[in-house]
């Protein structure tokens, strides 16, 4: 009876628009007219390059040159070719050496310990919300809909969508921004054991439509092309993501990374958090803006994000700090232009993401003396509409260790499914389930974070 409302549920929703399924499960865009009123700060400028955070000193403007993209040499100039095979991980870890957040952060860790840091960094967000007089998230979802004078109804698990699979932290990058804290020092990566039995849910989970495989960096985790190949095999008509920071593609052992990606239709989602050099250098570290334009135009050359080719190049935005992203059909128009006029890019969609306060970045806010006035924002910009299609509804996320969460961002804050302790060590694993299905009568995990996906347009 359960896998026949599966089963109908996917028909109806293939059958009414198949083209647009993926990004309405992830929420990744809004064709709706903003109302102003309800969403005070959601009115960022496409010109994300001309935001810089506040500083003691006084920040030069960045230069953005204007070439076009016929101009081919500036194209080569950009495409990089001898930065193959060059690690991008001996600057990221000089760079953490002499950064006085990583270290503060690392010594944190040292003499607290994970699950203290994050439970004291839950408490911050908890005060935040108490001086505010704001309530708990489910209780103010509900108080939202009374005053849209909508039906009261629960935030419930649909059939699962979208399998998300933490393949592991580590990455040769360190940005400010990462929710899961990802570094070259972190080892963590999913066994082939676990990957195994992911797989094999995936296999038994016919509801399953885009499989989002993410890190960390994930293609430098032992399980990253082993997961693709099998899952390819397995399902040949699902979406394989792979959520790509473009410097990967440059490193050692990655030389045939795009060809692997063709060969297995992969859809790539690369984080590029703004079109100008000092933005991005800012954010993700000296050096990344050069190695991430000149992945991308290796990218654009064998296929991806060029028009007609299948083969599907999306682009992530998230804000420097704490403020809303612009929004994201004006940025998309912005990116297009930018990318294009000065390095010769092409790309399918843009997605804005909000930042959310966790982990690095709550780390960032609660340095800065700004992590009540950004609790305050993302309240005053709640966005009801965006509870239709929250990320957690529809979503099961896996981290590296098996475990299983309603999405990644409980993943990392100790949220598994099924459980009331934080970081369970007995929590359900994959090794416990056959089918997603068996799910659907476990409850959503809802806490003081959750504000950040239904801020403006979410981020999920």
């Amino acid at each position: 009876m359960l896998s026949s409302s599966i089963n109908s549920f996917i028909n109806r929703t293939l059958s009414s628009n198949p083209t647009s399924l993926l990004r309405s499960n992830l929420r990744f865009f809004s064709s709706s007219i903003v109302d102003d009123s309800k969403l005070p700060d959601y009115k960022t400028s496409v010109n994300v390059a001309d935001i810089k955070l506040s500083r003691p000193e006084k920040k030069e403007k960045p230069q953005v040159s204007k070439a076009t993209n016929k101009d081919l040499t500036k194209v080569s100039k950009w495409r990089r070719k001898d930065l193959h095979g060059q690690t991008l991980i001996s600057a990221t870890l000089a760079e953490m050496e002499v950064d006085e957040d990583f270290k503060r952060t690392l010594q944190d860790l040292k003499t607290m310990g994970k699950k203290k840091m994050t439970l004291e960094e839950r408490k911050n967000r908890r005060r935040a919300l108490d001086e505010m007089g704001v309530p708990d998230f489910k209780d103010f979802v509900k108080m939202k809909q009374n005053e849209e004078n909508q039906n009261v109804t629960p935030l419930t698990r649909s059939p699962t969508q979208i399998l998300q699979l933490n393949v592991g932290l580590y990455c040769n990058q360190a940005c400010g921004h990462c929710h899961v804290e990802s570094s070259p020092r972190r080892k963590e990566m999913m066994s082939k054991e676990t990957a195994s039995a992911c797989l094999s849910i995936l296999k038994n989970s016919p509801s399953v439509t885009t499989l989002d495989i993410t890190g960390g960096a994930p293609e430098l985790q032992e399980s990253f092309r082993y997961i693709v190949e099998e899952a390819r095999r397995l399902r040949p008509d699902i979406d394989i993501i792979d959520r790509c920071n473009l410097t990967v593609i440059h490193e050692p052992g990655q030389e045939d990374l795009i060809e692997f990606l063709v060969e297995h239709k992969v859809h790539v989602i690369a984080s590029l958090p703004c079109y100008s050099e000092k933005n991005v250098n800012q954010q993700r570290g000296s050096g990344v803006f050069d190695r991430s334009v000149s992945a991308l135009l290796a990218l654009n050359e064998e296929g991806y994000g060029v028009e007609g080719s299948g083969l599907v190049l999306d682009l992530v935005y998230n804000p420097l700090g704490a403020f809303l992203p612009p929004p994201q059909e004006a940025l998309e128009e912005k990116y297009h232009e930018e990318l294009n006029e000065n390095f010769g890019i092409t790309f399918n969609n843009l997605y804005t993401m909000t930042n959310m306060p966790v982990k690095r970045f709550a780390d960032f806010l609660h340095r800065r003396g700004e992590l009540n006035e950004y609790m305050e924002l993302l309240v005053r910009n709640f966005n009801l509409d965006t509870t239709d299609n929250l990320m957690c509804t529809n979503t099961v996320s896996v981290g590296y260790d098996g475990k299983i969460y309603d999405c990644d961002f409980n993943n990392q804050l100790g949220f598994a499914i099924g459980s009331s302790k934080v970081f369970d060590e007995d929590a359900k694993n994959v090794s416990d389930v056959e089918s997603l299905e068996e799910l659907l009568n476990d409850g959503i995990q809802f806490d003081n974070h959750c504000y950040g996906c239904t801020a403006g347009m979410g981020s999920s």
